[in-house]
């Protein structure tokens, strides 16, 4: 690894998404096989992007959504085994943090399995009290078709 030719980058054009699919296999058993049809969709609505090159190579990657204001979670936060425990991975995550998207936000979430520790290095804490799931939303009839037909009618 020559951190000379290490740049990290805001910029969502520049991902290549068959490199990102590539490290999402390698770097995270929770990300494997998703397609690329997913990952642009996935990018197009997050901000910040941000990836991590050697060169054209991508070697790491993390995004986040969020309101602006109150609320935002981090997603996706991957460094290719060949570069890690080398720094890139914190500075991935402060590099999310510092974005001008980011700045203001009251609270910031990120979901993790293994490495609490990690992160509670850059300052995040663990919290046992807001985490909650529901799987496979679009497979459930939660609004009643009558309401979907109101709100459509009203223009929303």
């Amino acid at each position: 690894m020559n951190d000379s030719q290490i740049q990290f980058s805001d910029c969502k054009s520049e991902i290549d998404l068959y490199q990102l699919q590539e490290l999402l296999n390698v770097s995270a058993f929770w990300a494997k096989g998703r397609s690329i049809e997913d990952l642009s969709i996935a990018i197009a609505n997050s901000e910040p992007v941000i990836s991590v090159w050697d060169s054209d190579r991508l070697i790491g990657f993390a995004r986040a959504t969020s309101d602006g204001i109150y609320r935002a979670t981090i997603w996706d936060v991957v460094i290719h085994p060949e570069y890690q425990s080398s720094g890139l991975g914190s500075n991935l995550v402060k590099t999310v943090l510092s974005h001008p998207r980011m700045r203001r936000v009251e609270r910031i979430y990120l979901m993790t399995t293994h490495q609490q520790g990690f992160y509670e290095k850059i300052g995040f804490q663990p919290n046992t009290t807001t985490t909650m799931v529901l799987h496979n939303l679009a497979h459930l009839a939660l609004v009643p078709a009558t309401e979907v037909q109101l709100q459509e009618s009203l223009g929303g």
